[in-house]
């Protein structure tokens, strides 16, 4: 009494889902761009073996000495008939006020590494539904990157030959650089295109000031990768061009994130949706009785 019987082909075409194999191709397909809450542990895993491998990667680039000077060479000359050479009086202008110097080694040292945890951290914690798009953008971006060490060896500016740029961590003495002292061993020299540390520093700072909810740390967010531009010129470890190069290499990974989410990576809902709510939409079967 009261349930519905099915007597035509037409209306039983409509009662009845979509076949399983059909409604699993589709979730299939549908999947990795649903968001979901990360798991921490799978997280970890993949932060330290994308580490290791980018590494690996990069420093197992054939160091090709000459192309990369040559390359340098043709950077300089381009940016001097551009007008925008500034980086050599930027380094010896900072070089000569030693606290900021020794401070600015320090920052391209370490923070580097620590503001990019700390954002992925805080997104975990605070934005689980926008954490995997973002992530991706940040690992995309860091994969073209390598393809650019490969492709592009460059020297920084400090080792070019002929050249009067200060290798600010050789001359004060400070820890941290893995491309001087002895450190320089374990480091390709020769992989200054594209910057992830500008790379990097425009996620984190694109990031905080798109979803931090207090002005101060947007205001952050935003000086983040200005600061950082100024470190790796006047620590003559890049030229502003290789910031460039970063930046595209980051505008590929928001495209790819893009793509896959169908959605930019912050305007995902911010927390995930729960389990019973992501099964929505599955047409119920009618009770019979």
């Amino acid at each position: 009494m009261g349930d519905t019987t099915v007597t035509t082909l037409e209306g039983l075409e409509r009662a009845v889902p979509h076949p399983v194999a059909e409604e699993t191709g589709r979730t299939f397909l549908r999947r990795p761009r649903v968001p979901r809450r990360p798991r921490l542990w799978f997280e970890i895993l993949l932060i330290a073996v994308s580490y290791w491998t980018y590494s690996l990667v990069r420093n197992a680039v054939p160091e090709q000495r000459a192309e990369a000077l040559r390359n340098a060479d043709w950077i300089w000359r381009l940016e001097q008939q551009l007008g925008t050479a500034f980086e050599q009086s930027v380094n010896h202008a900072v070089n000569s006020v030693t606290w900021l110097v020794v401070g600015m080694n320090y920052y391209y040292a370490t923070l580097h590494f620590v503001v990019t945890l700390g954002v992925l951290v805080w997104l975990y914690r605070s934005h689980p539904g926008r954490y995997a798009a973002t992530r991706t953008v940040l690992f995309t971006t860091t994969g073209i990157a390598l393809a650019g060490y490969y492709l592009y060896p460059l020297a920084p500016p400090r080792l070019m030959n002929g050249q009067d740029f200060v290798d600010t961590v050789l001359v004060h003495e400070t820890w941290g650089s893995m491309a001087s002292g002895d450190l320089k061993n374990m480091s390709n020299q020769y992989a200054a295109m594209p910057s992830m540390h500008i790379g990097w520093s425009v996620w984190c700072g694109l990031t905080i000031f798109a979803l931090a909810a207090v002005p101060w740390a947007r205001v952050l967010g935003a000086l983040y990768p200005v600061a950082t531009l100024v470190v790796i010129v006047a620590t003559a470890n890049h030229f502003w061009m290789d910031a460039v190069g970063g930046v595209l290499c980051l505008a590929f990974g928001y495209g790819v994130a893009r793509v896959w989410y169908g959605s930019r990576p912050y305007s995902l809902p911010r927390l995930v949706p729960g389990r019973e709510k992501r099964e929505q939409g599955t047409v119920p079967v009618p009770k019979q009785g």
